[in-house]
């Protein structure tokens, strides 16, 4: 295939173009708007329409790729497979809360190769390919170097469609809250990898997440010198539905702590 660095360019020229029309369209939304797919998941218009022109403007780009999109514009498995989520933070679109992305993966089978986010509200585009350094805007980001998890500020979601393992999840965080600088939620878990990536937070952990929340963020930490795992350890974090990720300093200690918690 050509080279990776052209299609990045190429991806990040249109999440620019589809973060105009989402921008856009967030004047107009209202509680009419919102489509309720399960519990606590919402889609709107924008989400699809959004989807729709990445899918078409992606496979300009790259028309062998096949795709998995959240709101299943397309699906189609190929050895090459684009990983699109159009607006992650729809509850906070919803809500004119100003934190969300478009995050778009390729996959090669089952490895990450190319990942773009694309905070809309901020105009920031993180960026990074197989072999790469990692980007925001055009400058070389690296995760922290704070080198103790009671130095550290991490970043999680909150439970809201899965709470099998709630009272877990609710004993770890107090254990974060007492432990550490604090924990904050952004309601979008491509901006939580992403702000990992760029050493604003020190790790990021949540589980019940989907290959579109997450494939991108997780090459664009481990580009910018972070690690990624699943909460065993394992490198099961695209499609396993939980991920940590961290700098490599605490990543040690931040995942014996959400083992104990919640390791399988």
């Amino acid at each position: 295939m050509e080279n990776l660095e052209n299609k990045v360019l190429e991806t990040i020229e249109l999440a620019r173009k589809t973060a105009v029309y989402i921008q856009e369209e967030s004047k107009n939304i209202s509680s009419e708007n919102v489509e309720v797919k399960g519990l606590h998941d919402f889609v709107t218009h924008v989400d699809k329409n959004a989807e729709e022109k990445l899918v078409a403007g992606l496979q300009k780009i790259f028309p062998e790729a096949g795709f998995i999109t959240e709101e299943n514009t397309l699906t189609n498995r190929k050895e090459y497979t684009w990983v699109v989520d159009p607006l992650d933070g729809t509850t906070n679109f919803i809500h004119s809360v100003p934190c969300y992305c478009i995050s778009i993966a390729l996959l090669h089978e089952n490895e990450v190769i190319l990942g773009v986010i694309h905070e809309v509200n901020l105009q920031e585009t993180f960026y990074a390919w197989k072999g790469s350094k990692a980007y925001m805007n055009g400058n070389e980001i690296f995760v922290s170097t704070a080198n103790r998890l009671e130095d550290s500020l991490l970043v999680t979601g909150f439970p809201n469609r899965d709470y099998s393992r709630l009272d877990e999840y609710m004993q770890l965080f107090r254990h974060f809250m007492e432990k550490t600088h604090g924990v904050r939620r952004f309601g979008s878990a491509a901006a939580d990898l992403a702000y990992v990536a760029c050493g604003r937070c020190e790790g990021f952990y949540e589980y019940g997440l989907s290959p579109w929340d997450v494939a991108a963020g997780a090459l664009i930490v481990q580009q910018a010198g972070g690690k990624v795992a699943d909460f065993s350890g394992g490198d099961n974090y695209i499609f396993g539905e939980d991920i940590i990720a961290g700098n490599s300093a605490v990543f040690a200690d931040f995942l014996s702590n959400v083992k104990k918690y919640l390791g399988h």
